[in-house]
């Protein structure tokens, strides 16, 4: 079985006509007859009803059609993926590397300037890697997926995000404790926040799901709950009406870029050492300047 005959049933059922679907695939009607007549011969089927005026599909045919038509879709999209290998692509779910995210493209830049450094937002667990839409993933939770190499590029500190108008706001600083009498919102999927971030007299009043950081800040920014999140969400979402506060005596989120294990992307040893010289030394030293500073912006 040919991929060429794949195309043939489907063009033939799509334009009508053998003659009409060959002048769509650009070849002669005998080659599509050929193709048809072999692909019935392997799979041991008619595929097709023919008369003298136009072609019907047989009950088999009719399956057998859906699933080439999956085919090639599938087909197409490896070939995509193949085309685009003239770029890396940088997955994430959240937050890219925050305000590391234009410092590295820019010295990617410059060092490949035929090779963008292009980042994509995948909101699942490995950020693209899974479905091909990333080369390299960031990724602030383990993945637990044997599929998968990671290398540990950072650390961030955790920020609340809450309500400009909230009494929170007025402070420079906050304790996990501090969240405790309110709606927490929690990305269950792709976030960095579970419950067991908040010591057990502690625990938040009540947990709100979300699926996406826009309806993550939109909750906050309404005064419907508040939030964890890691330093970069803070350089990477500005959002009128939230307010970012660095968090006291909380662990750090630990950065790493993923890849799949049997097929690392080009120039991954150099993407990996030039985000951790871009994050030695800022991450968790200056949590706390970084959630003034975005503060004063937001409040």
């Amino acid at each position: 079985m040919e991929v060429r005959q794949l195309r043939a049933l489907v063009a033939v059922v799509d334009a009508g006509t053998f003659t009409d679907a060959a002048a769509v695939l650009g070849v002669s009607q005998a080659s599509v007859s050929r193709s048809i007549a072999a692909l019935e011969r392997e799979m041991g089927v008619r595929l097709l009803h023919r008369t003298t005026r136009h072609v019907a599909l047989t009950p088999i045919g009719e399956r057998v059609l859906a699933q080439s038509r999956r085919v090639l879709q599938e087909m197409a999209h490896l070939a995509q993926i193949a085309a685009e290998r003239n770029e890396v692509r940088v997955g994430y779910a959240w937050a890219a590397l925050g305000r590391h995210t234009r410092r590295l493209q820019k010295a990617w830049a410059a060092a490949h300037p035929g090779v963008p450094l292009v980042f994509v937002q995948v909101n699942d667990a490995t950020a693209g890697l899974s479905d091909g839409a990333a080369d390299v993933a960031v990724i602030r939770r383990p993945l637990a997926d044997a599929r998968f190499a990671a290398a540990e590029i950072g650390h961030e500190a955790r920020f609340a995000a809450v309500a400009t108008d909230s009494s929170l706001a007025r402070r420079r600083t906050l304790g996990i404790e501090d969240l405790a009498r309110y709606t927490v919102a929690i990305d269950p999927r792709t976030g960095t926040t579970t419950l067991d971030l908040f010591p057990p007299e502690a625990r938040p009043r009540a947990v709100r799901q979300t699926l996406a950081v826009d309806e993550w800040l939109n909750l906050i920014a309404a005064g419907q709950a508040v939030g964890v999140t890691a330093e970069a969400t803070a350089n990477q979402y500005p959002r009128p009406g939230v307010a970012y506060r660095a968090l006291r005596h909380v662990p750090p989120v630990t950065v790493r870029l993923a890849w799949w294990r049997e097929d690392p992307p080009p120039y991954l040893e150099e993407l990996v050492e030039s985000a951790r010289r871009l994050w030695k030394g800022s991450a968790v030293e200056r949590g706390e300047r970084v959630g003034e500073e975005t503060g004063d912006r937001l409040g």
